[in-house]
């Protein structure tokens, strides 16, 4: 496994041990959600093409977690801020067909970094 080019996973809070021993444990009980995630960004053919998929997962949930405290007040909003939340959007809606689909996906991605937080915070 690896986090090349995972900025959140890469970030000074978190070592490469411990995020795959936490993505280990959260992906044994979140294997649906990850799954759900995976075919809307990348689609059944090239999931088996990215070896490194579950981290490329990992990551945008994280991107959408922290991009969450920005939308909701608890952080600041940096220049690139519009940008991100854009992005994040653009990512997820593709093919989506109803806003209920769109906030779904979010919640899973939200979701997912909160567990994967927890998890990582009582590792040793």
């Amino acid at each position: 496994m690896s986090i090349e080019g995972m900025y959140m996973l890469k970030s000074a809070e978190y070592t490469e041990e411990k995020i795959h021993e936490a993505l280990k444990i959260l992906y044994t009980d979140r294997k649906n959600e990850f799954h759900e995630l995976s075919e809307i960004f990348l689609g059944k053919k090239k999931l088996g093409e990215m070896p490194n998929w579950k981290e490329f997962i990992l990551n945008f949930c994280l991107d959408v977690g922290d991009s969450f405290k920005t939308w909701t007040g608890q952080k600041p909003p940096s220049a690139t801020s519009p940008q991100k939340a854009l992005t994040i959007l653009r990512q997820i809606g593709n093919g989506i067909t109803s806003m209920n689909k769109l906030t779904h996906i979010l919640n899973i991605s939200y979701n997912l970094s909160m567990e994967f937080k927890e998890i990582y915070k009582h590792l040793k």
